[in-house]
């Protein structure tokens, strides 16, 4: 299936506006470039509170921002923005945020983890680790004390929120209520087919996601870590289910549909939705037709979780 008309207005403007593919510039470039996006996303819904903390990690510190929709939230909703672990901010993500939080009742938490190549691997994975244990010890202030955790993110946020899933299986916590998958990274092999169809090479191609791999992990040899690479994981048994997005004009798709068929395998429960019109970053992008529609499933699939808590 084609991709849809707003997609198709949104990539034309972008290719008059004369802006040059990612890989052919600097970080602080694209970062720019990512930065000028904002303005298109408009202002998300008034919060109950919003706020920025500092917090200490692993090896240094790095903020997060508390979006809590009403004073007693349902859950607690950390969300790792996408980016090629390159790109990304707060105010990047704070519409997108607003708007989770306001429709599902829970406290959403960016986490502004830091950026390769200044930081690269593992430091965006350390940050992540910390801010769900952050999360989880400010759970009183968040929520309520009993207050489902949930991890989320989009392409490499998704990578860093399955990663952090499967550490805190691994370390006994803390436990995580549901995973929020949209349009992961899950390997750093870049010649499956989803990666060489000339039809997914837009706004994300293979030569940006090589770009950002080189950024984010310049030694090849370790990019099978399962912390980079989610998929080589020795097991992917008793995770938390998952609810996954994926678009299917995007060169990640197949390795989407590898890890999620990895984790039916494994015994874990997870839902697919696929957006056949869509592309890469199309979630993100909150004034496309099409991210409303995955943001309904996402939010229908948080609801779900912790009505679910409720009843046990």
């Amino acid at each position: 299936m084609a991709l849809d008309k707003a997609t198709r207005a949104f990539l034309k403007e972008m290719a008059e506006s004369g802006a040059p593919p990612i890989h052919e510039g600097t970080p602080d470039q694209a970062r720019g470039l990512a930065a000028g996006l904002v303005e298109l996303f408009g202002d998300g819904p008034p919060m109950h509170l919003a706020e920025d903390h500092r917090i200490k990690g692993l090896d240094a510190e790095f903020d997060v921002r508390v979006l809590k929709p009403a004073a007693s939230p349902r859950g607690v909703f950390v969300y790792y923005h996408g980016g090629g672990w390159v790109l990304g901010s707060l105010d990047e993500f704070d519409t997108l945020g607003r708007r989770i939080a306001a429709d599902t009742g829970c406290t959403v938490v960016l986490v502004d983890y830091r950026l390769a190549p200044e930081h690269p691997y593992p430091a965006a994975v350390n940050d992540a680790g910390a801010a769900v244990e952050w999360a989880a010890a400010n759970r009183d202030t968040l929520a309520s004390p009993n207050a489902p955790i949930i991890l989320a993110g989009d392409s490499a946020g998704a990578n860093l929120a399955t990663v952090t899933a499967r550490r805190a299986r691994d370390r006994q916590g803390p436990e995580i209520a549901l995973q929020v998958l949209v349009y992961p990274v899950t390997d750093a092999n870049l010649n499956r087919p989803s990666y060489l169809d000339p039809d997914n090479q837009l706004f994300l191609d293979r030569d940006g996601m090589i770009w950002f791999w080189d950024h984010y992990l310049p030694d090849k040899t370790r990019r099978n870590d399962p912390d980079a690479s989610p998929l080589q994981a020795e097991s992917l048994e008793n995770l938390p289910p998952a609810v996954m997005i994926q678009a299917r004009h995007d060169v990640l798709y197949d390795e989407g549909k590898a890890y999620a068929q990895r984790l039916k395998d494994a015994g874990v429960e997870v839902t697919v939705h696929e957006h056949d019109d869509q592309m890469h970053c199309f979630f993100n992008f909150v004034m496309l037709p099409g991210s409303l529609a995955a943001h309904e499933q996402i939010c229908s699939a948080v609801k779900q979780c912790l009505e679910s808590r409720l009843v046990e």
